[in-house]
């Protein structure tokens, strides 16, 4: 069953050392006096020179330099302190071709993605939930409650699921404006239409059109931050002029997601 009430939901689918306590505040020896006498102070000799000052490297072998002595750092200098490496920022905009690969070798460099969304509807209407996906062609948006919508793609198709209104709509993934997360390997320049590229600080923003998506074309907006390394945003315009908006965070690519989250039951009785 196809409807176009579905389409806005397909736009979806980071120690100092002390000196010792008591070291200063010692008491001084407690000395009896003995019961011998003491020894006669014996006067030092008046006239007699001192002898010459030794001179540097005085019994070492020859040709050895002296060593010189290393000045000791005071107890209360403060250690230096480290400057932390910060990741050195993009400089000045990309062209369109180094946007498109900087972009294509993202996407292409995971077969499994998951993490958290969320989403703002055309009528400002805002969802969370999680996403999971598995290439080529498995994705599942789950949607935390109150929300009843599911949107699940099993490598085929793609099923929207509304378990209040007791409906389920089936697609292709083909139609969807989502390939770009979907595909095997992905070539943007390729399988879409690129109208615009600009880079605002660490964030890269993509343009593009999809004109093999249900209904018409969809305008796709993909916000990638460079110094991350990571999909941030996309957002869709699809042929019916309904933008829908969606954000990511804890973005995982290591983790395999579990294979039920992919299944649609296309005999399931809602």
């Amino acid at each position: 069953m196809t409807t176009t009430r579905a389409l806005p939901v397909l736009a979806a689918a980071a120690l100092a050392l002390a000196l010792a306590p008591g070291f200063a505040t010692a008491q001084p020896l407690d000395i009896k006096p003995s019961s011998q006498p003491a020894a006669p102070r014996v006067a030092a000799p008046r006239g007699i020179p001192l002898p010459p000052a030794r001179p540097p490297g005085l019994g070492m072998p020859a040709g050895t330099a002296p060593v010189q002595a290393q000045p000791v750092a005071s107890a209360t200098e403060a250690p230096p302190v480290a400057t932390p490496v910060r990741q050195a920022r993009p400089s000045g905009n990309l062209s369109r071709a180094e946007a498109v690969e900087r972009l294509n070798a993202y996407f292409n460099s995971f077969a499994t993605l998951q993490g958290n969304f969320t989403q703002v509807g055309a009528d400002g209407r805002r969802m969370q939930g999680r996403l999971y996906i598995q290439r080529p062609g498995k994705m599942r948006f789950e949607y935390d409650p109150p929300a009843t919508t599911e949107v699940i793609a099993d490598g085929t198709s793609v099923a929207i699921r509304d378990r209040r209104l007791a409906t389920q709509d089936l697609y292709s993934i083909g139609q969807t404006p989502l390939k770009f997360l979907l595909k095997e390997r992905m070539d943007l320049a390729r399988d879409t239409v690129v109208t615009g590229v600009t880079t605002r600080g660490d964030i890269l923003s993509v343009r593009l059109d999809d004109k093999s998506t249900l209904g018409g074309t969809s305008k796709i907006t993909l916000n990638f931050d460079l110094a991350a390394n990571e999909l941030r945003q996309w957002v869709v315009v699809d042929p019916q002029g309904y933008e829908t908006s969606v954000s990511l965070r804890n973005l995982d690519t290591q983790s395999r997601p579990d294979q039920k989250n992919f299944i649609i039951n296309y005999e399931r009785v809602l």
